[in-house]
């Protein structure tokens, strides 16, 4: 697996390899290993933001020397910050470098995927957690709901620091779920952040919610066994991955 991450991305390396480790108890012969390339970026606003993206091309050309059978784009906010349906311009631009450079992966944005795993539980209308500053996760609802999607609720965590936010405890997002109207919500996002980890609470909040729970990790990991071919189950990482 390749992945193009945030230079102060600390998550996405840790949640991804973990789900995917998980999946041996149920897929035993599978192994999977992940290389990385890094766009700078320290503080979550929107002049960084832009000149990560600036960095896409030359990540993704580094990524195609290693020859990876899938490839990840793993910032979320960076891409829906740039208007709506962005994600296909982002996964067409790193898609024609790949291509450009010999290699042949299929690529999946944790955008995209978001929109995808939403759509693939059936669901229309959400609830969601961010740590970014208000600003910013309106854009988020804003492309999502582009994306057919109603927000009935967000709940913003207003931390600007990206390491900060890859610090923040999992356990709280328990609390912080209580914070949200679920009223009409047919689905959780329990971390609407390729950064801020959920992954060790993500199965009992949906055990406690009692609707579906995903996040932008467990969206990004259906996206890449999804174009793989590979079956989609990881065992206590919520209903998207449940396998069914």
């Amino acid at each position: 697996m390749g992945l193009i991450v945030p230079s102060s991305n600390l998550t996405m390396e840790t949640e991804l390899p973990r789900l995917m480790r998980a999946r041996e108890s149920v897929f035993p012969g599978e192994r999977f290993v992940f290389h990385s390339s890094r766009m700078r970026m320290k503080h979550v606003t929107p002049e960084e933001l832009r000149g990560m993206n600036a960095q896409t091309r030359r990540a993704a050309a580094e990524l195609a020397d290693a020859r990876p059978d899938a490839v990840a784009t793993a910032c979320l906010v960076a891409i829906m910050a740039q208007g709506p349906g962005y994600h296909c311009t982002a996964e067409d631009e790193i898609t024609g470098v790949l291509r450009e450079e010999g290699a042949e992966a299929p690529v999946v944005s944790s955008a995209g995927a978001l929109i995808t795993g939403i759509r693939a539980l059936g669901a229309s209308r959400v609830a969601i957690v961010t740590p970014y500053m208000r600003q910013l996760t309106d854009l988020v609802v804003a492309y999502l709901e582009d994306a057919g999607i109603g927000v009935v609720d967000a709940l913003s965590l207003e931390v600007p620091d990206n390491i900060a936010v890859a610090r923040l405890d999992p356990e709280d997002l328990r609390g912080h779920v209580k914070r949200l109207d679920l009223t009409g919500a047919d689905a959780l996002v329990l971390s609407a952040c390729v950064q801020m980890p959920s992954l060790p609470v993500l199965q009992a909040v949906e055990d406690e919610a009692g609707l579906p729970v995903l996040s932008a990790a467990t969206a990004t990991a259906y996206g890449l066994l999804s174009e793989l071919g590979l079956d989609t189950r990881v065992p206590g990482a919520g209903a998207l991955l449940s396998g069914r």
